[in-house]
């Protein structure tokens, strides 16, 4: 179960009853990345540490490009390091 002030309207999809913060950590993360306001982004940094989010910055499918560049300036990650902005995406693969 999640703290109280943090925004369950972010997991439209999701049983906000069966969320954990530790065992559901990257679905978390970047969810809130993607779509968060500046006051679940406050809660995010204030819950996780750094490296577990850099990582899941780094590693993600999900997230797209625009918000991967933000935070790899944020947190000054080499965008070669980032999978997202190393793929090329489905419409770019037939165009």
């Amino acid at each position: 179960m999640m703290k109280n002030s943090f925004n369950y309207t972010l997991f439209w999809d999701t049983d906000k009853n069966s969320l954990d913060i530790s065992k559901h950590k990257r679905f978390i993360i970047e969810r809130v990345l993607r779509f968060g306001m500046l006051s679940d982004i406050q809660w995010l940094l204030s819950t996780y540490h750094e490296n577990e989010i850099i990582n899941v910055v780094q590693k993600s499918k999900s997230i797209d490009k625009k918000t991967a560049n933000f935070w790899t300036i944020y947190y000054g990650i080499d965008k070669d390091e980032v999978l997202c902005l190393n793929r090329p995406l489905m419409h770019e693969l037939f165009y």
